[in-house]
């Protein structure tokens, strides 16, 4: 019987002992469960911004594909679509680490050359050699995933420009410029604006606003498109022999899929799911909105018919707009914002044909416009309840905002124009920018690539049904 006792006495203790120490280490493993899975959700959530930004780029292919002739179709989806090829390697190899390693405050340095101390660790790394001056990137998610989300940055930007040298751009050149464009003047305002210590930025810098984008995307692309497109020249029919557009629902196609690419180029720019994430989705999808309807609201009442492809650039001009503001303001001012940017955007678009620059689809009149507008008015509504990194605009307080928008805008447009205009003249005496004029005017596919969008046979269907 004592011996029962025994038994079930020490039982009993070893069971109490279990319990009292699961129930000591309960919270501890909470909090790690609490941890792992928060970072497994950002995780999950970043991959899938970065496909969306991704997408983004194809959908610029179609959206610009659909302004230009039959003709120069692939050529147009292609100078988009190699750029998924070119700069998914060198952001590898380069442009990564001189956008976001440490470095000065202007470039970064080649610490992370090819990946080198790129792992899966998240991206905490020592600033000097005090502990408390510990500083991140995205502390809950791998450092390749925050790499590989930029690098859909890196491909998209250089795309854009294309829209303005669109028709008579050799290539060859193209694609060299695009690789030099990349490396000397993104990943420099990347590094500016977004990098630990970067000139411009909120770390360190004089705190300029550009939650995802307006200067290091739209200005520098929209200044440089502008530049290129004056280097270039016109295309040969222009202004007396351009075509419509040969495919409208491309367009709107093409918009379609920026818009949704769109929620994960401003959304994700929170760098974690949670608060500031929805903030910047839902200023989104309000800008883009309030962006198509002040260009339908234009064209009806100046006009008398609003357009499919009036939309498709309204929405495009709201998202460009609202893009360095996504999270730092509330709806409303997104609703302000978008509707200010297109209407800007609008009449640059016409201005833009009173002064006989063939910018092709209207790159720096969308872009560079609505990113001036976009990063000088975040400086107008930004404010702290919606983001408590950031900074009060005008509106809330700190008027200076707006004058430090100001400076971060003209020093992105002094890099973006003075870095291409450099660029293509070494090009020019090199390989050569412009393919001849016989080869312009049969069409680049067949003469650049040597295939064509559209056979025979499909051109045949067209013809018998438009009769």
């Amino acid at each position: 019987m004592l011996k029962k006792v025994v038994i079930i006495g020490a039982f009993a203790l070893l069971l109490l002992t279990g319990l009292t120490g699961n129930a000591l280490a309960a919270p501890t493993d909470v909090n790690a469960a609490i941890s792992s899975a928060q970072e497994s959700a950002d995780t999950a959530f970043m991959l899938i911004c970065s496909a969306l930004v991704l997408l983004m780029t194809p959908g610029l292919a179609f959206f610009y594909g659909g302004f230009v002739r039959s003709r120069n179709i692939l050529n147009t989806l292609m100078m988009s679509f190699v750029l998924m090829a070119i700069v998914g390697v060198t952001w590898i190899l380069w442009g990564y680490s001189l956008a976001f390693a440490p470095g000065n405050p202007f470039i970064g340095g080649l610490e992370w050359f090819g990946l080198n101390n790129v792992g899966l660790e998240t991206t905490d790394y020592l600033k000097g050699t005090n502990p408390a001056e510990m500083v991140s990137y995205a502390p809950t998610i791998p450092h390749q995933a925050f790499m590989i989300y930029q690098a859909m940055f890196a491909i998209i930007t250089p795309a854009l420009i294309s829209g303005a040298i669109a028709e008579r751009m050799n290539f060859t050149a193209y694609s060299l410029f695009v690789l030099l464009w990349s490396t000397f003047v993104y990943s420099p305002l990347a590094h500016m604006v977004w990098a630990k210590g970067g000139f411009l930025g909120l770390y360190g810098g004089i705190n300029a606003l550009d939650f995802a984008g307006g200067t290091v995307v739209h200005i520098s692309s929209g200044v440089s498109a502008l530049v290129a497109a004056i280097y270039l020249g016109p295309r040969r029919t222009y202004p007396d022999r351009l075509s419509p557009p040969h495919n409208v629902p491309f367009i709107l196609l093409g918009a379609g899929l920026l818009w949704f690419g769109w929620f994960g180029f401003n959304a994700g720019s929170a760098l974690a799911s949670g608060g500031l994430a929805t903030a910047a989705f839902v200023a989104t999808n309000t800008g883009a909105a309030a962006g198509a309807l002040m260009w339908l609201i234009l064209e009806k009442v100046l006009r008398g018919k609003p357009t499919a492809v009036g939309a498709a650039t309204g929405a495009v001009a709201g998202l460009v707009g609202i893009t360095p503001a996504a999270g730092f303001v509330t709806p409303l001012a997104a609703i302000l914002i978008g509707g200010i940017t297109a209407f800007v955007c609008f009449y640059a678009v016409s201005f833009k044909h009173k002064v006989n620059i063939d910018d092709a689809l209207d790159t720096f009149p969308v872009h560079g416009v609505g990113g001036t507008v976009g990063a000088i008015i975040t400086g107008v509504f930004a404010t702290t309840t919606v983001n408590s990194a950031g900074k009060n605009g005008l509106l809330f307080g700190n008027p200076g905002q707006v004058v430090t928008q100001i400076i971060a805008v003209a020093i992105a447009y002094v890099i973006a124009g003075a870095g291409t205009w450099i660029i293509l003249k070494i090009l020019d005496v090199t390989v050569g920018l412009r393919i001849n004029e016989e080869a312009e005017l049969q069409g680049m596919d067949i003469n650049e690539h040597g295939e064509e969008g559209y056979n025979e046979e499909f051109g045949e269907r067209i013809s018998l049904t438009n009769r």
